[in-house]
């Protein structure tokens, strides 16, 4: 069985012709649209760079003193300095945690001194 159609070759050329420009309109289209994304996020990067490094002068401009002879300032909420003796820092803490927990009082308000391993 044969199918006859109306349309002549010249109007099939013009209509694969057709079908052929939506298709590269889309693509030009859709290059356009990542050519135009790409450029966003290069400007986003750019302006990023631009605040780390003003950032970064900054930093370096403001001048570091000289450490004083006087013992170096505890950090706040800090009680000072604790001696380990055979005892491991992740241990140390550990310990410290619990005391305060069982004490029920915040672990800034406690000081420690030492912890030394009883063997």
């Amino acid at each position: 069985m044969m199918l006859t159609s109306d349309i002549s070759i010249g109007e099939a050329g013009v209509y694969a012709l057709l079908g052929y420009a939506v298709v590269f309109f889309g693509l030009i289209l859709l290059m356009c649209v990542i050519i135009v994304m790409g450029n966003i996020f290069i400007a986003k990067d750019k302006k990023r760079a631009e605040l780390n490094a003003a950032a970064k002068a900054t930093i370096a401009s403001v001048p570091v003193a000289a450490p004083a002879a006087a013992p170096a300032a505890t950090a706040p909420g800090s009680a000072g300095k604790l001696k380990l003796y055979d005892v491991e820092p992740k241990t140390a803490a550990m310990l410290m945690a619990i005391v305060a927990d069982k004490m029920g009082k915040p672990l800034n308000e406690l000081r420690f001194i030492s912890i030394k391993e009883v063997k």
